[in-house]
């Protein structure tokens, strides 16, 4: 028998058997709208259009609107395009936006973001040097970082490019080298943001460092060594400077001193010099009353100041060969225990009593001389008249 004659239960027959023929999709859908409208309350056989369409136009728009939900945390901000356009700007929180209608943005505009480009770049000198540079930036303007420009991080980059080789072609290459670096760093931040400002892109550059310069390898060694140099010549310089503030304030100090102790002698000389004047100008007094009393005195006077000096007394005795020799140094340092004490010149032990003898003698014979000198002074002062 073949499948397509009448009564053939085999698939592609008519028939009750789902293999017989098509399905049956209206009696299906028939179905489906009997069960409804029993839900609603209407009859089996009447479809409920109108209940229907609200119920699925609620169940739309509750989900419509709830894809329009969206919250934002403390470091993102948003932009809202109605329909295209520029709507607004929100900031932290739980927003809602109709969907398919507004477009938001979101973007994190306290995040500090780098960018780092190297290349090798031509010097005011005609020299090339490597160099590697970082821009560190955040996002400034969102309405113009989202809206003025397409691509806002390509336009970072070209006009990073820009500002350092401006930059590094008006340098020479001993300064990009060494101590020009700073100064680089601080021209390429200012020129960079004049150029984003003019893009309008909305990007504030907060730091720009200069990671690396250096020249190309064939004459690396010898820049090294330049550069060791010029730190050994720091570094002496730095000593100099050392030595210098450790040596001049000792050199001002003793100066000072020298000074005020100038002053002090000259106050002390000058101090000394007015009582030796009016000590003179005292003993005139007194020598114009009495001549000879007051030349004893003053003979008395310096005869004690020269002995008083001098450790060692010769005296020429009378009646007598001998010189007698008054260790006076060895007299004060005497031994106390026996009380006698040794002549160098005779060997003799003399006494206490036998060295007061001697003292006596001696104030006598220094007495005796003072006289016949008086005397003599008289006489000449009477012949003179």
């Amino acid at each position: 028998m073949a499948w397509n004659e009448p009564g053939n239960n085999k698939p592609g027959s008519g028939g009750g058997n789902p293999w017989g023929g098509p399905p049956n999709n209206k009696g299906d859908i028939q179905d489906l709208f009997d069960k409804l409208g029993g839900i609603f309350g209407g009859d089996n056989n009447e479809l409920p259009t109108g209940k229907l369409t609200i119920l699925i136009s609620v169940a739309l728009l509750l989900a419509w609107s709830g894809f329009g939900f969206y919250q934002l945390d403390e470091q993102k901000r948003a932009v809202v395009l109605r329909l295209g356009a520029f709507h607004t700007i929100v900031g932290p929180g739980i927003h809602w936006n109709p969907p398919f209608i507004d477009t938001v943005i979101r973007e994190n505009v306290t995040q500090q973001r780098s960018y780092t480009t190297q290349g090798a770049m031509l010097t005011e000198d005609e020299n090339i040097v490597d160099v590697q540079l970082s821009v560190q930036y955040n996002i400034g303007d969102l309405r113009k970082f989202t809206m003025s420009i397409r691509d806002p991080q390509h336009a970072l980059e070209e006009a990073t490019d820009s500002a350092v080789r401006h930059a590094i072609g008006s340098s020479k290459m001993d300064d990009v080298l060494t101590v020009g670096r700073d100064k680089i760093a601080v021209d390429v931040q200012s020129r960079l943001q004049k150029y984003l400002d003019a893009y309008n892109t909305g990007i504030v550059v907060t730091t720009v460092n200069v990671e690396k310069t250096q020249p190309p390898g064939a004459v690396q060694a010898a820049f090294d060594d330049v550069i060791k140099a010029r730190e050994d010549e720091q570094r002496v310089q730095n000593e100099a400077q050392t030595y210098a503030n450790t040596v001049i304030p000792e050199a001002r100090g003793l100066a000072k001193r020298v000074f005020e102790e100038s002053l002090a002698y000259r106050d002390r000389a000058i101090a000394r010099a007015q009582g030796e004047a009016e000590r003179f100008n005292a003993l005139l007094a007194e020598y114009r009353k009495a001549p000879d009393v007051t030349r004893e005195r003053l003979y008395i006077e310096a005869m004690q100041e020269i002995y008083s000096n001098n450790s060692k007394v010769l005296i020429d005795t009378q009646n007598s060969s001998n010189v007698l020799y008054l260790p006076l140094d060895q007299l004060k340092n005497r031994n106390t225990s026996t009380g006698a004490t040794t002549d160098s010149t005779t060997g003799k032990t003399l006494s206490p009593a036998e060295i007061d003898v001697l003292s006596n003698q001696l104030e006598e014979k220094i007495r005796n001389n003072k006289q016949s000198s008086g005397r003599a002074d008289s006489t000449r002062n009477r012949e003179a008249r």
